[in-house]
């Protein structure tokens, strides 16, 4: 693994992990999102001001409770979630998640460019397919030197698009009348407010499953639940903020498309190019510990490669693998929640992944993703939690009931080859 800064095969040392600071800059990275904003835009226009309020919170406690279970494991452990996935699915049976989550993160990687290249296309009349070419490659670049390039990356991005982008959401709430017209605001078609919490919760609980990946870095585990909650409360939350301000005011939830009508072309550039930028190198960098966890290669080398795919498939994706890509990632909930309950069960093995012994499969775990995605399609609730949940008990009934079937056998064999008295 030498020369392998991503640690991609093995926990992260000691040497190399990061302050709060830093940490909380990736995190931010990550959750400033534009598809929070376009979910933001719709609660915004659907709900009244204080239902949205609620919702908002209420979604991103629960989404900051889920992800602060898996920051606390990867700091802990120093593992990736493809690692930390060989104590419950097993060493072979942990592809199905790395191959889940990283071939997702790759589409959503090369849709994540289209979404920067089309709008400024649009707006500037540069061509597409060369925006495609040049932004997917620098994105790209970037991921190679691993999470040092993301928190630098980071550090840049997070205050410019919290100023700009708080400029523009100003402008959009006066021309509302300001806070008083925002709170007297009543949607035309009105949304329940159980759908909105769906939706809260839905649009980052795929991409929180990766938590680990970036939280292993701190220095103490409960570093890592505080800079994951202030992410997610903070960094969330204001995306929605921002779509919603800026769906009321323009009827466009995106906060860059919010400043080109708003006459502000450049800063708007700037401020879609560093929040797609970012959340692109996060997806990048869990591919690539992804399959990495799949071929023993290192991360870094996989995850240029996985950014050179999506720049090449990037229209390809974002016109007609959209639907796909959410529908795969309804199977990366009950992923986290398998994890925190084998963490739960049997924290004590996670204390040295050098000489930890692990199963090839463990069909448990595999049987629980199924009954999880199963669980949130057809249970009334929230699909997410109940993906999780279901996901997480099942896998604990299924290991046990697993384990004492091969404990009984293992008796009843030791009995029959007994010697006769």
């Amino acid at each position: 693994m030498a020369g392998d800064n991503n640690y991609s095969l093995g926990p992260v040392p000691q040497s190399a992990r990061k302050g709060i600071l830093s940490l909380t800059m990736v995190m931010l990275g990550l959750t400033f999102f534009s598809a929070s904003m376009w979910t933001g835009g719709t609660l915004g226009t659907g709900l009244s001001f204080n239902d949205f309020i609620l919702a908002v919170l209420i979604g991103n406690l629960i989404l900051g409770i889920y992800t602060s279970f898996l920051g606390y494991i990867g700091a802990q452990s120093g593992l990736s979630t493809h690692l930390l996935a060989r104590y419950s699915f097993g060493s072979k049976g942990s592809w199905l998640p790395s191959l889940l989550l990283g071939g997702t993160q790759v589409g959503w990687f090369g849709v994540g460019v289209a979404m920067f290249a089309i709008p400024v296309h649009k707006a500037t009349g540069i061509d597409t397919n060369l925006l495609i070419l040049i932004s997917g490659l620098l994105m790209t670049a970037t991921v190679y030197f691993g999470i040092a390039a993301i928190m630098i990356l980071s550090a840049i991005a997070v205050p410019a698009i919290t100023l700009f982008g708080g400029y523009s959401v100003l402008q959009a709430v006066d021309t509302m009348g300001g806070v008083d017209g925002l709170m007297t605001f009543t949607p035309d078609k009105p949304m329940e407010f159980s759908t909105a919490l769906v939706l809260v919760v839905g649009s980052f609980i795929s991409a929180g499953t990766l938590t680990a990946d970036f939280v292993r870095f701190g220095k103490q585990p409960m570093n890592a639940v505080f800079v994951t909650m202030f992410a997610f409360f903070v960094g969330n939350s204001l995306m929605f903020i921002f779509g919603a301000a800026g769906a009321a005011a323009t009827g466009q939830s995106d906060i860059s498309e919010v400043m080109i009508a708003q006459g502000l072309l450049i800063p708007a550039v700037i401020i879609l190019g560093l929040n797609i930028w970012t959340t692109n190198d996060n997806a990048l960098y869990a591919s690539g510990l992804g399959f990495s966890n799949i071929t023993g290669l290192p991360s870094r080398y996989l995850s240029v490669a996985n950014g050179i795919i999506g720049t090449l498939c990037a229209l390809w994706l974002y016109n007609n693998f959209v639907g796909w890509l959410t529908f795969l990632s309804a199977a990366i909930p009950p992923i986290g929640g398998i994890i925190i309950a084998d963490f739960l069960k049997n924290r004590d093995k996670y204390k040295d992944f050098a000489n930890a012994q692990f199963e090839t499969v463990n069909w448990a775990a595999i049987s629980g993703v199924a009954i999880g995605v199963m669980a949130g399609h057809l249970l009334p609730g929230i699909v997410p939690i109940n993906a999780v949940l279901a996901g997480a008990i099942s896998y604990l009934l299924l290991d046990s009931a697993l384990k004492l079937k091969t404990s009984n056998s293992s008796i009843k064999s030791t009995d029959n080859t007994a010697p006769n008295a």
